[in-house]
């Protein structure tokens, strides 16, 4: 059974960093895509950042990059989301996705097409 347990969400003031971890089991982490979704309040769910299966290509929402980044740890079947100079409107709930790498050119950025997802972590950013 796959399960993505995420952590290190909470409350930051505006300009702070926090890093999100997202602990994976039950699969072949390193023939997985992995990725980061966030909701913020009363809107819908929206991609954040993702991480190829293989050649270490990275993925970011235009308006994150600079401020957040996207690693693994392969042998921790672990993805990190370091996000820097937060502010208010990161306010949301992250999740992390995996979407079996194997077999796809490109890594979407649409959550339906995700397979696996944790319950999130809310990382709330204070004025």
């Amino acid at each position: 059974q796959v399960q993505l347990v995420e952590s290190g969400g909470g409350l930051v003031q505006a300009g702070g960093s926090l890093r999100l971890s997202c602990a994976a089991s039950g699969l072949t982490f390193n023939l997985y895509n992995v990725g980061w979704f966030r909701q913020p309040p009363g809107n819908e769910r929206e991609f954040v950042a993702a991480s190829r299966w293989t050649s270490g290509i990275t993925y970011y929402a235009d308006s994150l990059k600079g401020r957040f980044t996207i690693s693994r740890d392969n042998a921790k079947n672990t993805v990190y989301l370091q996000m820097n100079s937060l502010k208010l409107e990161d306010t949301a709930i992250y999740y992390c996705a995996a979407l079996l790498g194997i077999g796809r050119s490109s890594v979407p950025r649409s959550d339906y097409e995700w397979n696996y997802w944790g319950k999130g972590t809310l990382v709330t950013v204070s004025e």
